[in-house]
């Protein structure tokens, strides 16, 4: 059975900056996180930053079960696809040290690419809209998942291979775990060393980033490291790791207190130029003149009327979200060390508490653009017979939808996993105790939906 909350807060050690934050939303920030469990649990860390200051920093659960370690604000996660700001840190820079232009193509760098590669710039896989297919995806069709182990040169004859692309380049935005790995061998090739390195000379070791690194090697020891957990059917956790030593789309290990850093170095910094953050904040285009949410590794949108700047990230017993305000200069960093935790539903709770005076618009109205549900009228809610089938979710990609113990399943083919769902809203239905993704189901003909939008 799923456990979904924390431990109590006795395992954490909380420091709380008093002048910026009252007893009252400290008591409701800890609710969020805290709820005695039966047995021991990962959990993860927490940490709020105002005006330049760590306002709030604590730990929930445990970093490693097996020594009973607590989760702090010093504890090392992986940050999975948080990961991906970093690469496009490392792009830009070369951007600024003219060694890199936006526009240059993909095949320019790795002339192997099918002809579509001519097509596809640098810009477009900043902005995840090159149309290249996932290369995860594209594992998992070959039966590997995501604790097998395969190699940068596996995945580049993956990609090379594949003759078509999703779309024409430009055309749409269609998040690419594959752009942002070929961005860090663009890195390797232009620098003239690994990316990992390339960073560590460029980002981290100027901005005392001094428990951050690329993981480019699986069997490095990373000290104070947080071990990643899933919730074993039986009860209880086991060790969710991975093998792989791909960086770019992912990698970045990092604490609660290096990230503080790199927030601070966006609103101040020596390092990094304003003009750096200009294009790191600039939002992709389409070929029709559409602006889309995405930036470089940044999702940019509002949240209750205010601009947030984030992106958060899932790979194997790891969850995390960095979500900043920019104009109110508050940003909420969630690290956890368990698969089934929901980081960016809590942190979007801690800003409610935290900005509840500032909201411009109802909380109805951010409940259902958080969620990105689709309304229906309940006199258009759907049957379970209209719903149960096989649904392509991407290329090759098919999900079953079936009916057991009169509840909806999801059967992903493609790595064997199954898991129930439950109706949340029309024809909209979740994971129980995950707000993360939702499920939608659309255009009825012929008395079955022919569409699953699955939105996350």
């Amino acid at each position: 059975m799923k456990n979904y909350f924390l431990l109590s807060l006795v395992l954490g050690v909380a420091f709380v900056s008093e002048a910026q934050l009252d007893k009252s939303d400290i008591t409701a920030i800890e609710t969020i996180f805290s709820v005695d469990n039966e047995i021991p649990s990962p959990g993860c860390a927490l940490g709020i930053f105002k005006n330049g200051e760590l306002i709030y920093s604590n730990g929930f659960g445990y970093a490693n079960l097996e020594y009973e370690i607590p989760n702090t604000d010093k504890s090392v996660f992986r940050i999975a696809s948080t990961s991906k700001q970093f690469t496009a840190a490392c792009i830009l820079r070369l951007v600024e040290q003219g060694k890199l232009k936006l526009d240059q193509t993909l095949q320019s760098f790795f002339p192997e690419f099918p002809d579509y590669g001519k097509d596809i710039t640098v810009k477009h896989l900043l902005n995840h809209t090159s149309g290249i297919r996932d290369y995860l995806q594209l594992a998992y069709l070959k039966g590997y998942g995501d604790e097998d182990y395969y190699a940068d040169e596996d995945v580049m004859k993956w990609l090379i291979n594949q003759t078509n692309l999703n779309f024409s380049p430009g055309e749409e935005f269609t998040y690419s775990n594959s752009g942002y790995w070929l961005l860090g061998q663009i890195v390797n090739q232009v620098s003239e060393m690994n990316m990992a390195d390339f960073a560590q000379q460029e980002l981290f070791e100027p901005l005392g980033m001094t428990n951050t690194h690329f993981h480019n090697d699986y069997t490095q020891i990373v000290k104070n490291r947080a071990s990643g957990y899933m919730p074993s059917r039986t009860g209880g956790f086991q060790i969710s790791m991975t093998t792989l030593d791909m960086i770019g789309d992912g990698g970045i290990f990092t604490s609660i207190q290096d990230i503080k850093k790199w927030d601070d170095a966006f609103y101040n910094s020596k390092v990094l130029s304003t003009e750096f953050w200009e294009m790191m904040t600039n939002q992709g285009v389409l070929n029709d003149g559409e602006v889309i949410d995405y930036a470089s590794g940044l999702f940019i949108d509002e949240y209750n009327g205010l601009k947030t700047i984030s992106h958060g990230g899932a790979f194997v017993g790891f969850r995390t979200e960095l979500l900043r305000f920019p104009e109110e200069k508050i940003t909420i960093a969630i690290f956890a060390n368990r698969g089934d935790f929901s980081p960016s539903r809590k942190a979007y709770e801690v800003a409610d508490i935290l900005l509840k005076d500032q909201f411009v618009v109802e909380e109805s109205v951010k409940e259902e653009s958080a969620l990105d549900v689709i309304d229906a009228a309940p006199s258009d809610i759907y049957e379970f017979d209209q719903i149960v089938g096989d649904y392509e979710v991407q290329p090759g990609l098919v999900v079953e939808i079936n009916v057991e113990n009169d509840s909806l399943s999801v059967f992903q083919t493609w790595n064997d996993s199954n898991y129930k769902i439950v109706n949340v809203e029309g024809n909209t239905y979740q994971i129980p105790g995950e707000t993360g993704i939702s499920f939608s189901f659309l255009e009825l003909e012929d008395d079955l939906t022919q569409v699953l939008s699955v939105l996350q």
